[in-house]
């Protein structure tokens, strides 16, 4: 009898642990998805943003989609201010489009695309800015979104279309010593892209809205060039 029941406590306790493993699993494999998902979404999206978003080639009106199975797109606030011997020469606010999904994030900002998981983050696409170490030319190209707050997305499948109509307008800023300051939430990328490229690299908060500007000065006198190119965007969702 003893040994019967013993029998029956075995067997309960293999079911209980057999269940108990299997939940675990089943968490783990759903865990697995949502985060192959995000990451695909993300991939897809930084793609998407570098197709649609062509301020420098295109003139004109253009119209493009963003899709994704789940997250979140919208816009943000950031500047572009343009500095020299003196200080800031120049301020544009160019806006940025910003998507999430879990711990996985784009920004796409000035016409650079930052791509960021978790704690790592990466270029996806660098800012169009000419100022090659040992040249005389200093050439910078900024995307101004110019788009109305907006916020799109959530879960299941989300199409967005992005309508742009382009201008540009290019000012000489003459004979100097020039840099940059790109406001970013996801600052190191930039860095590294300014460094490799042979600038003085600093951190800023210009207007203290606690977002930071990366600041890239570059060695030496140049003959400089600022081109906006204004895309009047209408992002919307369906």
């Amino acid at each position: 009898m003893t040994r019967a029941q013993s029998n029956v406590v075995g067997v309960a306790l293999l079911l209980g642990i057999a269940v108990v493993s299997m939940a675990a699993l089943t968490a783990a494999v759903g865990a697995l998805v949502q985060h192959n998902a995000a990451s695909a979404d993300a991939s897809r999206v930084a793609i998407a943003m570098d197709d649609t978003l062509e301020p420098v080639e295109t003139t004109g009106q253009h119209s493009d989609t963003v899709r994704f199975t789940s997250g979140h797109l919208s816009t943000v606030d950031r500047e572009v201010r343009i500095l020299d011997g003196s200080g800031v020469r120049a301020s544009v606010a160019i806006g940025g489009l910003v998507f999430e999904a879990g711990n996985r994030r784009v920004t796409y900002v000035g016409d650079a695309i930052v791509r960021q998981s978790g704690e790592s983050a990466w270029l996806h696409d660098g800012p169009p800015i000419t100022a090659a170490p040992g040249g005389d030319v200093f050439v910078v190209s900024v995307a101004r979104l110019n788009a109305s707050s907006v916020g799109v997305g959530g879960t299941g499948e989300t199409t967005v279309t992005v309508r742009t109509r382009v201008t540009h307008n290019r000012t000489a800023l003459g004979k100097g010593s020039f840099g940059i300051a790109i406001e970013t939430a996801t600052p190191g990328p930039l860095e590294r892209w300014f460094r490799e490229r042979n600038a003085t690299v600093s951190l800023r908060d210009f207007d203290g809205d606690g977002t930071v500007s990366v600041v890239g000065r570059f060695p030496g006198d140049r003959t400089g060039y600022f081109v906006v190119h204004d895309m009047q965007a209408e992002v919307s969702g369906g």
